[in-house]
């Protein structure tokens, strides 16, 4: 970050439910694909090519612009060893970067412990969404947590002064703990309370604050990607973002709603960027997007199940776009129980995001040595 004087910002957006990679890089070129995909395709007129190999999907059309501009990455093959092919299990590793055992503490939570260790801005970490991920939760940690920023908070439409403000939250802080002292659950507890509603007294000036002439979608992440743009914009100090879009879980009717999924995605992705650029914004801002596995290689008539590895991207202006790692093999002797074997753990992606775009210590927060790339 020497070259800007902004802080590193990243915006991570989870596609949950399992994106389908065969279907979003797709290996137009490859007989294979042809074979194991009779039904559930991208037909060859609407595939967009990268190269002699590999295309996107025409519903990605910001995805496409950005990667001819050289601010988007594809990492290809991502994921870990002896997939579960359970949503519950696989997002659980991806939250924590626990293969191996149960997690605890989220790898986002560790960012944000880092990037502010005192704990003196509630705004450090920022989700947008119903719940938090378990990627923010971290005993001591505060994140505040957004479902939709136009009706957050208890304090998004009353005018108190200073002094009501403080009597208001001692008294939450006494209604949600009333056992202060009396163990650290509660003591937490309490603590959790307060924080979240200084965020939400905080993060109610953001729209405030926002005019713009990009006209976003009516879709749900084009909302969330709204309230981003909207909080980064204010100035809050906010450094990590997160939100997700889904179900990707496509195990039927899988032609249509892929499709609109990602032209969701792509046209939320395109106007996000956009809405940056317009206020000169967008410099100190890299956006990650990840699924927690990718689908299996042959389709099931009308839609796919749930598989090994996937794709990840990262896209800003500070990206060194192009295409990361290797396209796993569709020959039958490559895979892995029918599906695209891993080539690259998703614990490097993260230590490059960490490492070279936010400049912190990689190895506590993924827990350990992982091999990084050069797309920051």
């Amino acid at each position: 970050m020497a070259t800007t004087k902004k802080d590193p910002v990243l915006v991570i957006l989870q596609l949950t439910g399992a994106n389908d990679y065969l279907n979003t890089i797709v290996p137009y070129t490859n007989g294979l694909y042809w074979d194991n995909r009779p039904k559930v395709n991208i037909p060859e007129h609407l595939v967009v090519p990268i190269d002699d190999e590999l295309a996107f999907r025409s519903d990605m059309d910001s995805f496409k612009d950005l990667y001819d501009q050289g601010k988007l990455a594809i990492i290809n093959g991502i994921g870990f060893e002896d997939s579960p092919r359970s949503h519950f299990r696989a997002m659980d590793i991806w939250h924590t970067c626990e293969p191996d055992k149960i997690g605890i503490d989220g790898w986002v939570a560790k960012i944000i412990r880092d990037l502010d260790p005192a704990g003196e801005n509630v705004l450090k970490g920022v989700n947008f969404g119903q719940g938090l991920p378990r990627a923010m939760t971290m005993r001591g940690v505060s994140v505040t947590s957004v479902n939709h920023l136009a009706t957050y908070g208890v304090f998004s439409s009353v005018r108190s002064s200073e002094q009501e403000r403080a009597q208001l939250l001692d008294s939450f802080a006494r209604m949600y703990a009333p056992a202060i002292g009396a163990g650290p659950t509660m003591e937490y507890l309490g603590q959790t309370g307060l924080d979240a509603l200084k965020g939400a007294d905080m993060i109610k000036v953001a729209p405030e604050l926002y005019s713009s002439t990009i006209e976003y979608g009516n879709t749900a992440i084009s909302t969330a990607l709204k309230d981003v743009a909207q909080v980064h914009l204010a100035g809050l100090g906010t450094q990590v973002f997160y939100t997700s879009y889904g179900p990707f879980d496509t195990h039927f009717n899988q032609s249509g709603s892929h499709a609109k999924l990602w032209i969701d995605v792509s046209e939320a992705v395109d106007s996000f960027f956009a809405d940056l650029r317009e206020h000169d914004a967008a410099e100190n801002v890299v956006m990650m997007v990840f699924s927690e596995f990718g689908r299996r290689v042959r389709d099931n008539g009308t839609g796919t199940d749930h598989g090994a590895a996937g794709v990840a991207f990262a896209i800003g202006d500070r990206v060194n776009g192009g295409m990361y790692g290797t396209y796993p093999s569709l020959k039958p002797e490559d895979l892995t129980q029918g599906d695209l074997a891993p080539s690259y753990d998703f614990r490097g992606f993260y230590a490059t995001l960490v490492d070279k775009w936010l400049g912190l210590d990689p190895v506590p927060i993924v827990g350990g040595q992982f091999e990084q790339m050069a797309f920051v």
